[in-house]
Order: C-alpha cells, then sequence, then structure tokens
C-alpha cells in the first residue's frame, strides 16, 4: 500500500491508561512515514510501551507531548494485549527498532534522505556500516552523537541547523525515553523531518547491546531480557513501573466493565 498525501485515513485507536496508542502495522506506519517525508513539514513518531505509559501517567506535560504525537504505535507487547482488550482484536506489535529497518529499506528505496541523532561516536559509525550494507543506496545525510548532558543553548542550534542544512526528511532520534519524545516536540518546528524516537535501536543494530529472542518479545518477555543485559541500569524502572502499569490497566478494564 502506497498512501499519497491526501490519502491518510485516521486510525483506530485507544487510550492505554491515558496515553494514546494507534492501531497500526509495520507497512502502515512505513507507507506513512514516506508519505509526510515528502511535505517537509516536522512531525514526530512514539514507539509506546509501558515505561511511556507510565511516564505519560505520571507527567500531565508529557502526556500532552506524545498525544501530539502524528503517530504512537504499540512498541511492546502489553501494549497489543491492551489494544485487543479494549475492542481492536487485530492489533500487532509495531516495536522502533524493526520499524526503524521498514523505514530505512522504503528510504534507500524511494531515495528519501534520512539522518541520525543519539548513541556515542562509535555505535553510530557501526550503525551506518550496517545500514549501508543492508540497504544499498541509503542515503544517510547526517549523523549526530550529541553529549549525554544538557546541550547549551548555542549546542542545540548548531545541531539544529547541521540537521536542517543536511536535507534529511525523516530523523531517527536515539536518546531514550522520555528525552527523545521532549526533544522532537521541541524541535518540531524547527526541524522539515519526520522524526521517529527510536530508543536503543542504534545500539541494537550496532551489536553494543544484545537484543531479545523473538519469542521472548512475542510473549511479552522482552523487558525480562533486557534487564539480565542491563539489571544495574533497569531494575529499578522495571520492578516499580511493570506492577504500576498492571494494576492501572486491569482497573481501566474493569471500569470500562
Amino acid at each position: 500500500m502506497k498512501l499519497s498525501i491526501e490519502d491518510t485515513p485516521p486510525l483506530a485507536h485507544r487510550h492505554i491508561i491515558g496515553m494514546r496508542v494507534d492501531a497500526t502495522s509495520y507497512e502502515d506506519a512505513t507507507d506513512r512515514i514516506i508519505t509526510w517525508s515528502h511535505q517537509g513539514v516536522g512531525r514526530y513518531v512514539c514507539a509506546a510501551n509501558v515505561h511511556m505509559a507510565m511516564e505519560t501517567h505520571d507527567s500531565p506535560e508529557f502526556a500532552r507531548i506524545v498525544d501530539r504525537a502524528e503517530l504512537v504505535t504499540p512498541d511492546g507487547m502489553p501494549l497489543v494485549w491492551g489494544l485487543r482488550a479494549l475492542g481492536i482484536d487485530t492489533a500487532t506489535r509495531v516495536c522502533g527498532p524493526a520499524l526503524t529497518l521498514s523505514v530505512c529499506q522504503a528510504a534507500a528505496q524511494r531515495h528519501v534522505p534520512i539522518a541520525l541523532y543519539g548513541g556515542t561516536p562509535e555505535s553510530l559509525v557501526a550503525f551506518t556500516d550496517f545500514l549501508v550494507s543492508k540497504f544499498p543506496g541509503i542515503k544517510i545525510a547526517c549523523q549526530i552523537s550529541p553529549p549525554f548532558r544538557e546541550l547549551t543553548p548555542a549546542e542545540d542550534t548548531a545541531y539544529t541547523e547541521q540537521l536542517v542544512a543536511s536535507g534529511a526528511r525523516i530523523l531517527f532520534v536515539g536518546i531514550g525515553c522520555p528525552r527523545q519524545e521532549i526533544w522532537m516536540a521541541k524541535h518540531q518546528d524547527r526541524i522539515p523531518a519526520v522524526m521517529l524516537g527510536v530508543g536503543a535501536a542504534f545500539n541494537f543494530y550496532s551489536g553494543r547491546v544484545k537484543q531479545a529472542p523473538l519469542w521472548m518479545q512475542r510473549v511479552g518477555l522482552e523487558w525480562f531480557f533486557r534487564l539480565l543485559m542491563e539489571p544495574r541500569r533497569l531494575w529499578k524502572r522495571y520492578f516499580k513501573q511493570n506492577p504500576r502499569f498492571i494494576w492501572l490497566f486491569l482497573r481501566q478494564l474493569l471500569s470500562a466493565k
């Protein structure tokens, strides 16, 4: 399916503990992103999981940022199950890293320049080599590895000008949730590209972080695999947020019934 600029029908969606989640697919999301990329207008796409849902629950300001996204895909299986429980039986997972590859493949085929923002210099080099090898002809117009701290206004302006000057029409932002979503919202009116918050995609495909096996992803255990890989960084997030999400969503379902 190839969408025209005039033919981007609204998607079915539900609010899961208050956060909008769209019922899309890899094909649909990719076609929408490529279509939007030709418009030269700043837009952003969120790949939502339990962590993002809890961030929106705890922060009304962040909830507004996610709600203003052009597209909110169900990255985590709990959100797919949530959509199905709320009446969208055909809901499927559209996770950030896999969507990254789908969009890159389409961008290479349709000659749409892309840019990368995030990761370390080493991971960007490895990820770029991976993309060039996997998708011959892909045009990577700009690569920026910002420092892992708050940018100065001068730094932010310089990076923004570099991204705009590159002519990139799709920008992959991999600086982690909620930082990447806040960054995309702040730069929507300054960068004429479709921005995708893709989390750990750079690290996965550069080989720096191991991705969960497909069977664990399908049964909703990707979080457990990532916890085993990075326990010191992730244990607080999962043990604090996952039980709260389950309780809040069960309460939502009971209220709906």
